[in-house]
């Protein structure tokens, strides 16, 4: 259990942040950039579901949540560190739980015959912005993995993100009436 008696630190007032094995990076440093577009996203979900998105998505957005607070976890945890077996690292079976989400959800779907703008609901719209910041979170991953290219990443983080990108395009799309409210794209309709 976690217990935080104060909320400011005073500790990243250099420009710092620091992980959870004591030591520091700068806060423009792509792993930090990546744990914040993480968490930028987890607030995004969390805005969905207080939009109705839960209709949609069922129990899969809450387990996500919780899902992309061990993912924050495990990357600000270098491998290794003095507390390796209490790090909940990120699981193949967390990814196989999202793509069992996406194909639950892609079987209520209707079929595409264009592609969608995001928008529709207001839960929808949200899980559309999640899903973008799902992948800016899946670029910045790859930069930090590109900075550091010996940390011992763990790859179902990267598989986890890219998974969770796909559940919020088809959960926005439930939440658009099962795709009967999905907005179309018309090539060229503002010329």
């Amino acid at each position: 259990m976690v217990t935080l008696s104060c909320l400011t630190t005073r500790t990243g007032d250099s420009g710092t942040t620091g992980l959870a094995d004591g030591s520091r990076l700068d806060k423009c440093h792509p792993l930090i950039a990546a744990i914040g577009s993480v968490d930028e996203a987890n607030s995004l979900l969390g805005l969905a579901l207080a939009a109705g998105a839960e209709a949609a998505a069922g129990a899969s957005l809450r387990r996500v949540q919780n899902d992309l607070f061990d993912l924050g976890s495990d990357l600000a945890s270098p491998p290794g560190g003095p507390h390796e077996d209490r790090i909940p690292r990120v699981t193949a079976s967390q990814v196989a739980a999202l793509d069992e989400a996406v194909g639950a959800a892609t079987a209520r779907l209707e079929p595409m015959r264009s592609f969608i703008l995001p928008g529709g609901s207001p839960s929808a719209a949200w899980l559309h912005l999640a899903r973008t910041v799902v992948r800016r979170a899946e670029r910045d991953l790859v930069a930090a993995q590109r900075a550091e290219p010996g940390r011992g990443w763990n790859p179902e983080c990267l598989r986890y993100l890219n998974r969770l990108s796909d559940a919020c395009f088809a959960w926005a799309r439930l939440a658009n009436d099962g795709g009967r409210a999905d907005v179309a794209w018309k090539p060229g309709a503002g010329r």
